[in-house]
């Protein structure tokens, strides 16, 4: 008898997952160009930032054999970008002192990348039979929204457990403030603003996808991986 052989992607999914490559290709080769510069200074700390930075941004790619779940694209895209923006860009670059408001936009960014893992987490127990729940729409945003926050409240922890700790800035001054406070509070209150946005988009998202029964990419993500979902 022969093998069922899986559909073949959709031309949107190929689409993704081509711009993702050559995003990443163009990027870790930037990176590459900016490492041998740092080492021909031998600044060995930002060269080895940057290094592992490298190897974070290209192991879903190298790996992704070994990978039992198949992120989509976009997520990856997303994600992919974001950390080079705050790590390569924002520490390595020094971004976050030469322009004040790159710290601001990227808490803000984290807070709707944040709401959007917070949906497909919620989304993916809903659709386990294993999990006998029926969340309503606004019980996902509602978690997406929280799960965004909380997550946002436990990085600024972070910063001031490492600041205190190890003596570092990552609590940088902020209008005139040099403990690092109003630093702390705008990026709690972006990334509340972010998370606030994407629980509102993904609320109407989803009542709209149910009340259409129309196809989008988190039913599309559980039929790829349909024995997380079954007996």
């Amino acid at each position: 008898m022969d093998e069922p052989v899986d559909p073949a992607p959709s031309d949107s999914r190929w689409g993704a997952s081509r711009v993702h490559l050559i995003l990443l290709m163009a990027l870790e080769v930037l990176m590459a160009a900016e490492l041998l510069a740092l080492a021909s200074r031998f600044r060995l700390l930002p060269a080895f930032a940057t290094l592992a930075l490298m190897a974070v941004i290209g192991a879903p790619v190298l790996f992704r054999h070994k990978l039992s779940v198949t992120i989509p694209s976009e997520i990856q895209i997303f994600a992919t970008l974001f950390i080079f923006a705050t790590l390569f860009l924002g520490e390595i670059q020094d971004f976050y002192a030469r322009f004040w408001w790159w710290d601001l936009a990227l808490h803000g960014t984290s807070g709707v990348l944040l709401g959007l893992f917070g949906f497909l987490f919620v989304y993916l127990v809903n659709e386990n039979e294993l999990v006998d729940v029926s969340m309503k729409p606004s019980f996902v945003a509602l978690f997406a929204f929280f799960f965004a926050v909380g997550t946002g409240v436990v990085w600024e922890i972070f910063e001031f457990s490492m600041d205190q700790i190890f003596d570092m800035s990552m609590q940088k001054p902020m209008l005139g403030d040099p403990s690092g406070l109003t630093d702390t509070m705008w990026d709690l209150i972006v990334d509340t603003a972010g998370a606030a946005l994407m629980a509102g988009l993904g609320y109407l998202y989803m009542r709209r996808a149910h009340r259409e029964r129309s196809d989008h990419w988190l039913r599309r993500f559980v039929d790829r991986h349909p024995h997380f979902f079954k007996r």
